[in-house]
């Protein structure tokens, strides 16, 4: 199949014709011609004003639900969802049944990613079980395909576990992922300690279980001279250490969720239990720093905290609503309307380009010959996004009818474009 992309603007750093407008010939998965002008005929032509496209994008922290909870998702309903967002790589946590603690279950992982619209990367558990007692097998699952190492919604809390984790990874350059949470400072919090929480009579989560842990975090990297991310990062003092830290030559990196930029602990008044997240939501002051941080480069990327669940654990009392939101395809319209300035070169690097860079993943360039992945969106695009249409199994979004600018038109992976409708 001949595939021709019409006047698209490559964003690519490491491509010849970055920042150039091209018409792109695609063949069989591979990049036959980029010019600026083709006439050959194809079998499918796509041309759109202000059209973009850069390598393929990468989300770091998803949960598929698969094996163990395909009540919530599975491996086919995820990967079309992420194909929606514009993805055409995902890391999904170990928190499934069984956990991703062995190579067995990273070997199935990836085994079954090979007929998906995306490309799986398996994230390999710290400690067994996910207890955050005894260490994983994590060499094992290392030489099997994982891409890093987390315990996913169940932070490490003993610093002796984590720091032989360090430790351990080193020995292969892994990466090990953290939420920094302390969950034994206000366990029963369910949204940011505040004016807010008070009003409404919801127990606090204060942003110190957060900043403990970042601070120690940083502290055993440090010792351990190993390779530390955080993700879902919410507090402006954590940004300050991040920040201190690698301006001191620490090999450390971070995320923050979309939704933690779009919304705020007012945005609860409601009780939506679809904005019920962990990390909770903060305040408008604190997203406001949040935002500052991205702009400013010390946040590294932009990572979904793709975590759907089935109806019944988020149609009930907030108090007993489960976790988290679906994200995927919203994500990039998220960011883009945040930020309508924000260059392209500036969202690529916050969607995959540090990303690839972070955790290794081969580069995906476009230059003739080329055969990687590559994402097509539209900055500029308007839209109102439509949960009744959604590729996920859960429908547990608070973005359903919100108007967005920018908008994912597909993604070319693994030699197939998948467009949006």
């Amino acid at each position: 199949m001949k595939l021709l992309i019409k006047q698209a603007c490559i964003t690519d750093p490491l491509s010849s014709h970055n920042g150039t407008i091209q018409d792109i010939l695609i063949e069989k998965g591979t990049i036959r011609e980029i010019a600026d002008s083709i006439s050959e005929k194809a079998d499918q032509v796509i041309e759109q004003k202000g059209l973009q496209i850069s390598p393929g994008w990468v989300d770091i922290f998803s949960n598929f639900a698969d094996p163990g909870y395909e009540f919530k998702e599975t491996l086919e309903t995820g990967s079309a969802a992420a194909a929606s967002g514009g993805f055409t790589d995902v890391f999904l946590i170990p928190d499934t049944q069984p956990v991703t603690d062995n190579k067995s279950q990273v070997e199935f992982l990836r085994q079954r990613s090979s007929s998906l619209p995306v490309s799986i990367w398996p994230i390999g558990a710290i400690t067994k079980n996910l207890d955050g007692k005894h260490l994983a097998e994590m060499y094992d699952m290392q030489n099997s395909g994982a891409i890093a190492f987390s315990d996913g919604l169940h932070p490490v809390q003993s610093s002796g576990v984590l720091v032989k984790a360090l430790q351990y990874v080193k020995a292969f350059h892994g990466v090990v992922i953290q939420i920094p949470d302390d969950t034994s400072i206000s366990p029963n919090g369910l949204m940011h300690e505040g004016i807010i929480s008070t009003q409404l009579g919801l127990p606090g989560k204060p942003m110190m279980s957060e900043e403990l842990i970042i601070a120690r975090d940083i502290k055993l990297a440090r010792y351990s001279q190993s390779r530390i991310h955080f993700t879902g990062v919410t507090s402006p003092k954590s940004i300050d250490y991040i920040r201190r830290g690698k301006d001191s030559g620490l090999d450390i990196s971070c995320s923050v969720t979309p939704y933690h930029l779009f919304f705020s602990d007012e945005s609860l008044v409601e009780y939506d239990t679809n904005l019920k997240v962990y990390p909770p939501l903060r305040s408008k002051a604190i997203t406001s720093k949040l935002k500052e941080a991205v702009l400013d480069g010390t946040i590294d990327c932009i990572a979904s905290h793709h975590l759907p669940h089935e109806y019944d654990s988020k149609t009930l009392e907030f108090e007993y609503a489960k976790y988290g939101m679906s994200g995927l395809e919203t994500a990039y319209a998220v960011i883009q309307t945040l930020f309508p300035d924000l260059t392209a070169e500036k969202i690529y690097a916050l969607f995959g380009g540090n990303a690839r860079r972070i955790f290794k993943l081969n580069p995906s360039t476009i230059e003739k010959g080329g055969n990687g992945s590559l994402t097509l969106f539209n900055p500029g695009f308007e839209w109102v996004y439509d949960l009744s249409k959604t590729a996920s199994k859960s429908k547990n979004s608070p973005y359903d009818g919100k108007k967005f600018r920018g908008k994912v038109l597909g993604i070319i992976t693994k030699g197939k474009l998948h467009l949006n409708s």
